[in-house]
């Protein structure tokens, strides 16, 4: 019995009728239908009134042309009808400049003919499940209201501490000028970052964030330089790094203390010539980005030339910003705790009960290990906990700095729910030092990153 298409339909467009009939017989079981298209204009038409999972659209249409400048013209018509689309430049043999500028401008992924079959099957099918997801998260945005991540929360505070940091961002923002943000975990430093290339002439363009923290140190090196096929065992196709795809725009580089030693001489030789070499390339390739770094590192541990390069250091801050621990704002506290306690409420649909005086007070005095992200957290577990009676200082469970909570079981013994609490358990108890954190249970940084993130901590 064949198996069931995953896909309803893809869409093939080439002038060439040998690469449509190849590409129809060979996605023909991944898709309910697949359309072939030798003019673009007759694709466009048909898309209209039925939306396509998959567009693969060849690069060059008229005889001759190596440029791409109509098959980059149809790319841009496309994504402009539905921002969703998802859309796979085919390109010919070499054309890697080709396929780098495709991605700039909106493109999912490339192909190069001739393919290898596995390889066209591999990639138009995670190009459809990017449709898939993209079109679940569009339904789900309109049958809810959408409330703000974390990541897009507002800076705030009106501390003398804040005020500072809100006018370096005002002079730095507009700049070309290299930041680096010194802080504590959870003091905010992607957010002032966003707030700089908010304010940059850059804002239109794109900002992609690096947390070097959360980066397996073996493959740092691809990740930020990219590499060529063939320059390790599993590269087995050119991939560009982070310093190419944040190409016009501004590249956050989180956590840049955790940059190896033996890397740092190359991110001071991208950013001083402005070009970078992809693991594996013999030439190297121009770049136009704004660098904002951050770290949680204090300033005697970057002074340490045996963990940081002090010439690398020097580059990255023309611009210094030092964020504030929450126990040097604590007249910013009643503000953070209302603006969360009002986005959980809405998140929640729990009543937002105004806070009592003796509570507030309480929650004030707190030194609050972990920040403004630690507050953050435990806001959101009193307005679950609370019910719709108004917060009392226990449902924050906040205590003495370092004390750790008590780990309880869940009643069916659920894995993943004990791991959480384990996780939270450790931070709290290192006030969200990831490294001390780490070490609880016998983790690497990486590792405990990488479940923070999954668990959204």
């Amino acid at each position: 019995m064949a198996e069931k298409p995953k896909f309803d339909l893809c869409v093939v467009i080439d002038d060439d009728s040998d690469i449509l009939l190849a590409a129809r017989l060979l996605l023909r079981h991944s898709f309910v239908e697949v359309m072939t298209f030798l003019k673009p204009e007759v694709a466009f038409e048909i898309t209209e009134t039925r939306a396509a999972d998959v567009i693969l659209l060849d690069a060059n249409f008229a005889r001759g042309a190596t440029d791409a400048a109509e098959g980059f013209e149809w790319l841009a018509r496309f994504l402009d009808r539905d921002p969703d689309s998802v859309v796979v430049m085919i390109t010919a043999f070499g054309g890697m400049q080709v396929a780098i500028d495709a991605m700039k401008r909106g493109a999912t992924d490339f192909v190069t003919k001739p393919w290898g079959n596995e390889r066209l099957l591999a990639t138009v099918g995670s190009a459809a499940a990017l449709r898939q997801s993209r079109r679940s998260v569009s339904t789900e945005r309109q049958r809810t209201t959408i409330i703000a991540t974390p990541a897009e929360t507002p800076l705030l505070g009106q501390s003398p501490a804040m005020r500072r940091v809100f006018e370096l961002i005002d002079r730095a923002g507009p700049t070309e000028a290299n930041v680096l943000i010194l802080g504590e975990n959870g003091t905010g430093k992607e957010l002032v970052a966003r707030e700089l290339h908010r304010r940059s002439q850059r804002a239109d363009r794109v900002m992609l964030s690096v947390d070097l923290g959360a980066i397996a140190e073996s493959v740092i090196d691809s990740e930020l330089f990219g590499h060529v096929k063939g320059a390790f065992t599993d590269a087995r196709s050119d991939r560009i790094g982070r310093l190419q795809a944040a190409e016009g725009g501004t590249l956050f580089l989180d956590e840049i203390g955790n940059l190896p030693l033996h890397l740092q001489p190359k991110l001071l030789s991208v950013l001083e010539q402005r070009k970078v070499t992809p693991v594996g390339a013999n030439k190297a390739v121009p770049i136009d980005i704004r660098v904002i770094a951050a770290t949680n590192l204090s300033r005697d541990q970057l002074a340490d030339q045996a963990r940081f390069r002090q010439d690398l250091l020097f580059r990255l801050n023309t611009v210094e910003i030092a964020l504030p621990p929450l126990r040097a704002r604590r007249e910013d506290i009643p503000l953070l705790i209302d603006h969360y306690h009002g986005l959980y409420a809405r998140k929640y649909a729990k009543p937002a009960h105004a806070i009592p005086g003796d509570v507030m007070a309480a929650l004030t005095g707190y030194d609050w290990p972990g920040n403004v992200r630690a507050l953050r957290h435990s806001v959101e577990r009193a307005v679950i906990l609370s019910g719709d009676v108004p917060l009392a200082i226990d449902d924050f469970s906040i205590g003495p700095a370092g004390s750790l909570p008590t780990l309880e079981a869940p009643e069916d013994f659920n894995l993943d729910q004990m791991e959480r609490r384990m996780v939270e358990a450790a931070l709290a108890r290192h006030g969200y030092n990831i490294s001390n954190a780490a070490a609880v249970p016998g983790l690497t940084r990486g590792s405990l990153y990488r479940r923070m993130k999954k668990y959204g901590l």
